[in-house]
């Protein structure tokens, strides 16, 4: 299509430049408004307002705005399904419930009195008309993501909420609309209720299933991606189908696929990317589209109807957290980030005066319908949209903030707060990818200084050998940037392998040295020889063995054994915050068999994580044997290994090369050998075997996961 005068009309029509406009948009409003402490959020909202319809008309509101803005709201919805920290949302599920019963209730009242009482609406009407105050948008949920809070207590109960908040809502307003429209019935709430029940268990428990088959037979990352929205559609699909809006789909969308997009991994950057960088933008700029400065002049009673609906949602949700405050303990800044995170309103109120809107319920003397919502609450609605997305992206910028300050303080400020630098030894092709991402997996973000990759060639220089270090040092780096983690490529010639990586531990200070596993191989001759007369041989490294034979995402449960005295170990808490990162950034449940003093203690520091943990008591080596040969499939094993002459260390661990080169070529497990001398690098190191030591422990590894 070529540029014409005709195309420059307004509305503009000509696609290359209607995309170039929003682009444009969506790259200035941070870097303008940031300067002047403004959310960018709110900028996008009223840059959409300006150029839109009721605007200076430079763009219409048509089907590509709609389409890629619905886009964004289902993004909205979907990460935060797909960030929520499971653990900590099981442990807190009774508290959602409560802040969601609170953040339902308290607006609704306020809306109900002020329609019915004030405004003189009908009983219907004034029923719809104040559920549309108890819905909630989490509009500044990726400004908050972005400060990395999204796992704090309170965000986490305030996202559990607003799925609560947004089905009663959407529950009513199926209600109300059945209702008018003589609908109701026993057949009516069969129907409601079996379809809703039906979407869950498709979305809940077939989802994951079939994630987890994809992602096992699937390596493309692009083909990755598009499955992930093929997902979000159809679980919004279904859930329309089910009598319930679009964004409750989305949401159990990103409960279903939470376990199977690790929060560390390049799938999930990549979620994250896109959805910031254009769906959502999209999605703010329409929302933006639908306000109208102009009705606010010409009538009071839009001006009433207004007053009452910011009164009520506001107000509302303000008492909400209140409550919540009460109930829950919350800190004051806590308190004020709930009520931020739940004042927006866009979504559902939206979808819900729309659809009372186009309701006709009888028509005047004159011949003009009477409709179930007039005018008025329609273009209120519009200025409540406006207003509470203000107020809520400047109250969770300004709470948001604080909290991340006083969190990274207080890890900053954490005793024993252990350096960490992590050494890929990479040999194999197949290896590069699984190994970088457990990598990711097993470090902590705010404490790991350096994460390096190496490959040894013998000083031949062999061209090939060179080509082949440059080719999976390239692929290393390569995986990692798609994380967003920096990977240092080391590339080293020496005679000897095992020479040039001590020498690489020695240089670079390094606490972690992982090592890859052939996946149809596992254990060799030539690499326990190496294993246990060479890199054993450094007592204050921690030596893990990895072995993948499926995506770590697909992992669903991982056994760890610990053997007996294994906490008296120099570097036992180091490795032990290893397990907890895997299962603390895959969200895979960890099943933990060690003696019943160690299991006293764990489970008094787990109680502290949010992580799922189950503990079963092992009194024997042979029990640990016959517990690693009942893994299941997607799942994994972890055995805390030990050197010859350790307080921990037990004869038949010799063995376990040999039984899982037999039973577990089929699984992904992970051998861990603790440092057995203390280590200075400008850290304490610390040998553990008391209740206090351990709880001690405990507390640092609570900081170190903030």
């Amino acid at each position: 299509m070529i540029l014409s005068l005709h195309n420059l009309s307004l509305p503009l029509e000509d696609p290359v430049l209607k995309f170039l406009i929003v682009l444009i948009i969506i790259l200035a409003a941070p870097l303008l408004l940031n300067k002047i402490k403004v959310p960018h959020l709110l900028g996008l909202i009223i840059a959409g307002a300006v150029i839109g319809p009721n605007g200076f008309n430079i763009l219409a509101r048509d089907s590509s705005i709609v389409v890629t803005g619905t886009t964004g709201l289902l993004y909205i919805m979907f990460l935060a399904g797909l960030e929520i920290d499971m653990g900590d949302f099981k442990k807190n599920k009774w508290k959602s419930l409560g802040y969601g019963a609170y953040a339902f209730i308290f607006p609704f009242i306020l809306g109900y009195i002020g329609s019915y009482y004030i405004l003189g609406f009908s009983v219907m009407t004034s029923v719809l008309f104040a559920s549309l105050f108890s819905s909630q948008t989490l509009i500044t949920y990726p400004l908050i993501s972005k400060l990395g809070i999204a796992k704090n207590r309170a965000v986490n109960i305030t996202v559990g909420g607003t799925m609560i908040t947004d089905v009663a809502t959407l529950l009513v307003l199926a209600v109300v609309v059945g209702m008018v429209q003589g609908d109701v019935g026993t057949s009516f709430w069969f129907k409601l209720t079996g379809s809703f029940v039906i979407f869950g268990i498709i979305v809940l428990m077939v989802f994951p299933l079939i994630g987890r088959w994809f992602f096992k037979k699937v390596d493309d990352k692009i083909s990755q991606y598009i499955f992930v929205l093929v997902m979000i559609y159809l679980a919004a699909l279904l859930a329309e189908l089910a009598g319930v809006e679009a964004i409750i789909g989305a949401f159990f969308a990103g409960l279903a696929l939470n376990r199977l997009i690790p929060h560390t991994s390049s799938l999930m950057n990549r979620v994250e990317f896109v959805g910031n960088a254009i769906f959502i933008p999209f999605f703010l700029i329409s929302v933006g589209m639908l306000i109208d400065f102009k009705v606010f002049f010409n009538s009071f009673e839009t001006l009433k109807v207004a007053g009452i609906m910011l009164t009520a949602s506001i107000g509302g949700k303000y008492i909400s957290a209140v409550f919540a405050q009460k109930t829950f303990r919350f800190t004051k800044d806590e308190a004020v980030l709930v009520f931020g995170l739940s004042s927006a309103s866009a979504a559902a109120t939206l979808a819900t005066v729309m659809v009372g809107y186009n309701i006709i319920i009888s028509e005047s003397e004159t011949g003009e319908p009477i409709r179930l919502l007039n005018e008025h609450v329609l273009n209120g609605s519009i200025l409540l949209i406006l207003i509470s997305c203000t107020i809520s992206s400047f109250v969770s910028m300004a709470s948001g903030e604080k909290i991340a300050a006083r969190e990274n303080e207080e890890t900053i400020t954490g005793n024993n707060h252990e350096e960490e630098n992590i050494l890929l030894a990479l040999n194999y092709e197949k290896t590069v990818e699984r190994m970088v991402n457990m990598g990711i997996l097993i470090k902590a973000h705010s404490n790991t200084k350096d994460f390096f990759a190496l490959n040894v060639i013998n000083e031949d220089k062999n061209e090939s050998s060179v080509k082949n270090a440059e080719k999976l040092l390239h692929q290393a780096t390569d995986t990692a940037a798609a994380a967003d983690v920096n990977l240092q490529a080391l590339k080293r010639y020496d005679n000897d392998v095992i020479n040039g990586v001590n020498n690489v531990i020695k240089e670079q200070k390094i606490t972690d040295l992982l090592i890859g596993l052939e996946d149809d191989k596992g254990f060799s001759a030539s690499f326990s020889h190496n294993l246990y007369n060479g890199y054993l041989k450094n007592d204050d490294v921690n030596i893990l063995v990895y072995h993948a034979a499926q995506p770590l995402s697909t992992i669903k449960k991982y056994a760890v054994i610990i053997p007996e005295n294994a906490h008296k170990e120099a570097g036992f808490f180091h490795a032990l915050v290893r397990v907890w990162n895997i299962a603390r950034n895959s969200g895979a449940t960890v099943v933990f068999y060690a003696k019943e003093n160690i299991l006293d203690i764990l489970q008094k520091i787990v109680k502290k994580a949010n992580i799922e943990a189950e503990f079963v008591i092992m009194n024997s080596w042979e029990n640990a044997e016959e517990a690693a040969s009942k893994i299941k499939e997607n799942e994994g094993l972890i055995i805390f290994m030990a050197k010859h002459g350790m307080q921990s260390y037990h004869p038949r661990m010799r063995m376990i090369p040999e039984l899982l080169n037999k039973s577990m070529l089929d699984h992904n497990y992970l051998l861990i050998f603790p440092y057995s001398e203390h280590k200075e690098n400008n850290v304490e190191r610390r040998s553990v075997g008391n209740h206090d030591d351990f709880m001690e422990i405990g507390n640092v590894i609570m900081k170190i996961f903030k």
